[in-house]
């Protein structure tokens, strides 16, 4: 496995203390989060450098954006060799109803939508809401 360095030098991003730390903060947490989760964990940073880092890894594949229909976008690492591909690298999420996690089921994909003729689809987001496996003990 490559690590965070030559990840982000391959995507052609300049790699400083922050970006590394973001980046660490979203592997360990598997889970979706919002900018108020990473600014939380990251109080005497800029917010606008937050904003930044994000925008340039979801830009640069290295994250997707996640609307669960809370009304807050949240954001997970991408998989390895993603390049958030509408005809192959979109999976499903599953959204929490309990605890309000948003986790990514990356070994669901969603199939490709054949949309009419003249329309052209740029993104697909499918979310199943329901009770994750630590909320229902099983």
């Amino acid at each position: 496995m490559e690590t965070i360095e030559q990840l982000l030098i391959s995507k052609n991003i300049r790699v400083t203390a922050m970006r590394l730390l973001i980046y660490k903060f979203l592997a360990e947490k598997q889970i979706a989060v919002t900018l108020s989760d990473i600014e939380n964990v990251f109080e005497k940073v800029d917010r606008t450098t937050l904003y930044r880092t994000i925008k340039t890894f979801e830009e640069k594949a290295i994250v997707h954006q996640i609307n669960d229909g809370t009304g807050i976008t949240k954001y997970a690492l991408c998989e390895q060799g993603c390049d958030c591909d509408i005809k192959k690298d979109l999976h499903l999420h599953f959204h929490c109803n309990n605890c309000g996690e948003t986790i990514c089921l990356t070994d669901h994909k969603i199939p490709q939508i054949k949309v009419p003729e003249g329309f052209i689809s740029e993104n697909v987001n499918l979310v199943v809401k329901g009770i994750c496996d630590k909320c229902s003990g099983q």
